[in-house]
């Protein structure tokens, strides 16, 4: 799988540089989720400006990292979803469990707005 990690003090920014985010791509997708988080990674934005396809399989892989990142009380959002990636989050319900914005910076913004909640909540504590 190719794809762009770009790691900052708050958040890493995963671009998935393929077309097609399917069978053959999904099991890489996963365990690179896996290794982020392993790093104490809390927060995740998954860059899909690329991808053009998904299938079952990819958005299996999706769910694992959304599963992965929160269980973790961090962020993972997606961005740049394209509009067949998007019929079939909706078709499969899961637009209302998964994080979408439709560019980075919002992204970036959604990841300190949530650090800033969580920080609040802890200090309530």
């Amino acid at each position: 799988m190719k794809f762009t990690l770009d790691r900052q003090e708050k958040y890493n920014t995963l671009k998935v540089d393929e077309e097609k985010l399917d069978s053959t791509i999904s099991p890489d997708l996963k365990s690179e989720f896996l290794t982020i988080q392993g790093q104490g990674i809390k927060n995740i934005i998954v860059d899909l400006s690329d991808v053009k396809y998904i299938d079952s399989s990819g958005l299996s892989a999706i769910l694992v990292g959304n599963r992965v990142f929160t269980e973790a009380e961090g962020s993972f959002i997606l961005s740049g979803v394209s509009d067949h990636a998007m019929k079939l989050i909706k078709i499969s319900q899961l637009d209302g469990v998964l994080d979408i914005l439709p560019t980075i910076e919002e992204a970036v913004d959604a990841v300190f707005m949530n650090e800033l909640e969580q920080g609040l909540g802890s200090e309530e504590d």
